[in-house]
């Protein structure tokens, strides 16, 4: 707690954002750059590569930072490197199409957000050995910022600009301005708001701040129209959706909280620095989740189907929301979201209570989820199975 820069927080975080949310990211990129772009991959062996070279390099690195194995950090930092060249190499002959939509825009910009964040990793792998360089709490806060709002936010609303009219089955007449403004307005903020901290120019990172913020209300807006615009029942889809958008309205302000404290008070602003890194952690984390219990029954379904399963155990016709228990999707809401506010006190406050109380629920709510998307589908596949044996 009283330092977030130490290894353990440091091997934490990089768990919550390479392991998970981006290894999550990297797999919404693969599975929608062909459907914006309307054009293949390269290649699916190169994708299978990425994400395995990327496990191996997700866990490799924060493990090594934790138990301070640097054998095992540069090792996670060589495969961390290896997936990302497979990723440009695979992905970058889609997205050099013609294609100007907001989505296709926005995936470009994430995916050099992509690879700033990794030379920004190569050098943390590096100083580790020679302490070379001035590694700070505001150098540490320009690479988190890119990560979390140049790849894993811009990757999101990109992605988001497609999901929001199939998903709430809404149709926003006229061009859809407020989600290509968001695209441009979140780099371009970032262009001038990491310079402005690296380098300690508080005009510039204001300015860059400013813009970024400008950059999420637009997407905040976006997502306003599609709800204004929506034919869909209200559901738990929405409760993920509106409660990340919170978050990351808490995350906005807890960032200017830690700007107009931190020259009078340098520990309250650096946990005011801490809880925004968290909370923007927070709406990634809850929008993934949340598109997870859309995107993932799906893609099951999808599989089910081709395998000739197109009933349910019932005998009725196999839906999506067949695929998994919707009370066991209620609690990983509830415990997912109470788990992000208690990490986000416990920072906020110097709580290490609240910390730990946060982990738990994460823990929890992992294993719901987990538990919920396969015992469903397993149930199906046993029980096609077992009249496939009858046939016989």
């Amino acid at each position: 707690m009283a330092d977030p820069t130490s290894d353990p927080c440091v091997a934490a975080a990089h768990l919550g954002m390479l392991a998970t949310l981006s290894m999550g990211v990297l797999g919404a990129m693969h599975q929608f750059i062909p459907v914006v772009t309307n054009r293949p991959l390269r290649s699916v062996k190169l994708g299978w590569a990425t994400f395995a070279t990327w496990l191996i390099g997700s866990w490799c690195l924060p493990l090594g930072i934790g138990f301070k194995l640097e054998h095992l950090v540069e090792a996670g930092g060589f495969f961390a490197a290896a997936a990302i060249i497979l990723l440009t190499v695979n992905c970058s002959p889609s997205l050099q199409t013609g294609n100007k939509s907001a989505s296709v825009i926005g995936l470009r910009f994430s995916l050099i957000g992509f690879l700033a964040t990794a030379c920004f990793g190569v050098v943390y792998v590096v100083d580790r050995q020679g302490n070379w360089f001035d590694l700070t709490g505001h150098v540490v806060l320009a690479h988190a910022s890119i990560g979390l709002l140049g790849w894993l936010g811009l990757t999101y609303i990109s992605v988001s600009e497609r999901l929001y009219p199939m998903f709430l089955l809404a149709h926003v007449p006229g061009k859809r301005l407020w989600g290509l403004a968001s695209i441009y307005l979140v780099p371009s903020g970032l262009l001038l708001f990491v310079p402005g901290m690296l380098f300690s120019v508080s005009v510039l990172s204001w300015l860059g701040g400013c813009v970024i913020f400008m950059g999420l209300l637009a997407h905040l807006i976006s997502l306003g129209l599609h709800l204004k615009f929506k034919k869909r029942k209200f559901d738990l889809y929405f409760l993920f959706v509106i409660t990340g958008s919170v978050t990351m309205v808490a995350g906005a302000v807890m960032a200017l909280l830690s700007g107009l404290v931190i020259s009078g008070n340098h520990r309250l602003g650096i946990m005011f620095a801490a809880t925004s890194v968290v909370v923007l952690g927070g709406w990634i984390l809850e929008v993934f989740v949340g598109h997870i219990h859309k995107v993932i029954p799906f893609v099951l379904w999808s599989m089910l189907r081709e395998k000739g399963i197109k009933k349910n155990i019932s005998g009725t016709q196999l839906m999506f929301g067949d695929l998994y228990n919707h009370n066991i999707a209620r609690a990983t809401y509830i415990l997912l979201s109470i788990g992000i506010g208690s990490v986000a006190y416990g920072f906020a406050d110097s709580r290490p209570a609240g910390l730990a109380i946060g982990g738990v629920l994460f823990l929890i709510s992992g294993i719901l989820l987990s538990v919920n998307f396969s015992f469903k589908t397993r149930q199906l596949l046993k029980a096609y199975n077992h009249k496939e044996q009858d046939i016989v």
